[in-house]
């Protein structure tokens, strides 16, 4: 039996009461997209490899698992995330539904490997794609949702952090830097190494150590951004940047802002304004997204929630109370206790301790005499 419950790693069984807990979370997180009016789908865990790791899918080929199909002789893959294969959906199927489109989703991924901040290989994610929206407000709109959502399902001391992923890389480009080069400068500010992006920045090292010096709360760096000698992408971005925290400040302006416009890490598919979610004393990110392009060239929008990390930042579950039912108790009786949301647990046959086989079973409570008894 011992070796049964061994499973491999980066997976786990989620027991009582965690997993009700975390079923109960996500419900909340979907009511809360449902009154942004972003509407449900539920795209398949398995599909053909050539779909999923098209375009932005890309991204994401080296986390998938694949498996040949008896049936079609063809290679499937495993979703290692789901933002792609909304996309699809979006793109494919409903493609001629009107625009902006507003899509959310919740599921179960898998990947091959962990990380160390989520050694988890396989969890359950829930997010929102809005397709279609070209304007600033589409991106504010997303972030004030997650927000929302997040702190209808329990968390606390949130805070969101902006991005520019696309910003080095324009910025490199306009400089004729290399590519091994400018992988070396990504590698190095993604890792905040000062020294190594001057050695690595050339004539423009002041300008790259002024960009990573920018990073922080987001009004000193939104200053610090604009004594930037920037052109062309380069300064489109900043501007991008700007309009998306004047928006979601004005909109929400008790909330904890940060900016990093160097970060690049989990970003690589994105085109413009990206966003973090953490929760204060919480392990890794709460969820991410950003604006990218859909594979139809539409302008796109979304973020994804990592559940197993969510469930680190609430508080820990607590058990319902459960009242324990005798054996003979009237059927009317028993359906009306449920009918007024309690949870009753019948027993299966005649006891002569009902209250020790009440406590025996972890009820908290037994119905004796037509009333509710605490034990």
């Amino acid at each position: 039996m011992t070796d049964r419950a061994l499973l491999p790693t980066g997976l786990e069984d989620v027991l009582p009461i965690d997993a009700e807990y975390e079923a109960s979370v996500v419900d909340h997180l979907m009511s809360s997209f449902a009154t942004y009016g972003y509407d449900r789908v539920k795209p398949p865990l398995i599909e053909f490899e050539d779909n999923l790791l098209q375009g932005s899918g890309a991204a994401i080929a080296g986390q998938t698992f694949r498996v040949m199909d008896p049936m079609s002789q063809r290679m499937l893959g495993i979703r290692p995330d789901m933002t792609v294969q909304v996309e699809r959906i979006a793109t494919t199927r409903l493609v001629k539904e009107p625009r902006p489109l507003r899509l959310s989703y919740t599921g179960q991924v898998l990947r091959v490997k962990g990380s160390q901040l989520r050694p988890e290989r396989q969890f359950a994610q829930a997010g929102v794609e809005l397709i279609g929206a070209d304007s600033h407000a589409g991106d504010c709109e997303v972030i004030l949702l997650a927000m929302d959502a997040l702190t209808k399902a329990g968390a606390e001391r949130l805070s969101v952090d902006l991005g520019l992923p696309r910003l080095v890389p324009a910025l490199c480009e306009s400089m004729n830097i290399d590519s091994d080069t400018q992988e070396e400068l990504r590698t190095a500010l993604d890792r905040k190494d000062a020294a190594s992006v001057k050695a690595l920045g050339g004539k423009e090292a002041d300008l790259f150590a002024k960009l990573l010096d920018s990073a922080g709360p987001a009004k000193p760096a939104i200053e610090a951004l604009k004594k930037l000698d920037l052109k062309g992408e380069a300064d489109d971005l900043r501007t991008a940047l700007m309009s998306v925290f004047d928006q979601v400040s004005a909109q929400a302006p008790d909330l904890n802002i940060t900016i990093d416009a160097v970060e690049n890490r989990g970003y690589e598919y994105h085109s413009g304004v990206t966003y973090t979610f953490y929760a204060k004393g919480a392990r890794g990110e709460l969820g991410r997204g950003g604006r990218y392009i859909a594979g139809s060239g539409e302008t796109a929008s979304g973020f994804t929630f990592y559940i197993d990390s969510l469930m680190r930042a609430l508080p820990a579950p607590t058990a319902k109370d459960k009242i324990f039912v005798p054996f003979g108790t009237d059927v009317q009786q028993i359906t009306d206790l449920r009918q007024k949301g309690h949870v009753c647990v019948n027993a299966l046959e005649q006891s002569k301790d009902p209250a020790g086989e009440a406590a025996r079973l972890g009820c908290s409570h037994i119905f004796k005499d037509g009333n509710i008894v605490s034990l």
